[in-house]
Parts: structure tokens; sequence; C-alpha cells
């Protein structure tokens, strides 16, 4: 039998799901706890086989609290909260929560959200996946276009790849020295880089130069 972890702040809500909970003999609730601080102490002490955690909580919220946990423990999480928020989902999932529901959901979602993470799987509602899957998409075209190097800058980057100086560069684009200074600069912050060999080595594996460059 899985051994439940309970946390929220409401005891109505703690009180609910108990009585759901205990109509499943697969599952026994060990303890519950209303605030992530108590729920970070009875993960140690109890060592429950899946825990129903919210988010907004007096004290620690739902978030730390998982983050604190996941430092110490496998235990998998699902996120139970009346609170349908993108930036909440993606940081609980982030923090390895195996599922992401909202109160109102039946109980045969939440049973098959219990059991597969048990297993060792994230399972998501089809509209909380859709949103996801968005979301990342959407992360990534961000993150795509932030490293976006203009013209100017690839052929910044071309020359310093042929380990040329910025005098040199300045010259043969006949500009200053400090405007190849300042592309150098963009080409750092769009890269994450601190170094010409750092740029020059992140700008290959993303593609933005190649050895035939």
């Amino acid at each position: 039998m899985n051994k439940v972890l309970i946390v929220d702040d409401h005891l109505v809500v703690r009180e609910g799901l108990k009585l759901l909970i205990e109509t499943n003999d697969q599952y026994t609730i060990i303890g519950e706890a209303e605030n992530g601080k108590v729920a970070v102490r009875l993960a140690d002490e109890l060592e429950p086989d899946i825990i129903l955690m919210d988010l907004y909580m007096p004290e620690m919220s739902g978030l730390e609290a998982i983050k604190q946990i996941k430092e110490k423990h496998d235990t998998p999480i699902i996120i139970l909260t009346t609170y349908n928020e993108d930036h909440l989902m993606i940081e609980g999932i982030e923090l390895g929560a195996k599922g992401y529901l909202l109160k109102d959901t039946s109980s045969e979602t939440l049973f098959h959200t219990m059991d597969a993470a048990i297993r060792g799987n994230v399972l998501l509602q089809p509209d909380i996946l859709k949103r996801l899957q968005e979301i990342q998409f959407e992360r990534m075209k961000k993150q795509r276009s932030e490293t976006q190097l203009t013209e100017k800058e690839v052929i910044v980057l071309k020359a310093i790849a042929k380990g040329l100086k910025s005098k040199a560069i300045a010259f043969d684009l006949g500009v200053s020295e400090r405007t190849v200074k300042s592309r150098l600069t963009s080409i750092y912050n769009k890269l994450g880089a601190n170094s010409r060999t750092e740029a020059v080595t992140i700008a290959m594996q993303k593609g933005i130069l190649t050895i035939d460059n």
C-alpha cells in the first residue's frame, strides 16, 4: 500500500482528500501538513511514497517545499491547486513535480496521476500538457531570437575565428576599432560568452559558425 502525505493549508481540503483517497485500497494517508515547512519535516520523518502538494501556503510555499524535498528525497510529488497559472505549472514541473492538477479534477484523474507518479512517470491532463508544450515552444523561440546575431556580428565573429585582432578587423571592414569592440560585446551578451574563444566555441555549437566558415 502506498503511503500518502497531504499538504494543504485548508483543513476542509485535507479532510476531503482523505475521504476520497481512503476509497482506494492502494493508498493510505500517513500524514498531513498545513504548510510547506511542516511538509519538508514530515517528508523526512514519515518517508511517504507520494505527496499531494498545494502551492500557496503560509510560512513556506508549495514550490519551495518541493525544491527542498527534492534535494533530499526522490519522492514523487503531485501539485494539487486551485491556481491555473502557467508560471506555477512550469516552475512546479521543472522542480520535479510528477503532475499538476486543479482541485476540481475528477477522482479518476487524480488516481491515474498518482498511479503514474508512483511508477516514475509524469502524467499531465491534455489541456495542461498542451499549454506546457506551447510555453516551452515560445521559450525556445525567444531563446533563439535572443542569440540571433546580426549579419555584421557574424562577420566579426568569423574574423575572430580566423584569429584576427580588433584592429585588423576594423581595417578590413572599414570601421573604427571601437565599433568592432561594440559588436564583440553584443556577441558576448547574446551568446553568454566571456572570451573570444568561448564565443567562437558557442557559435559553432549553435550552428552559427561552421568549420568551413
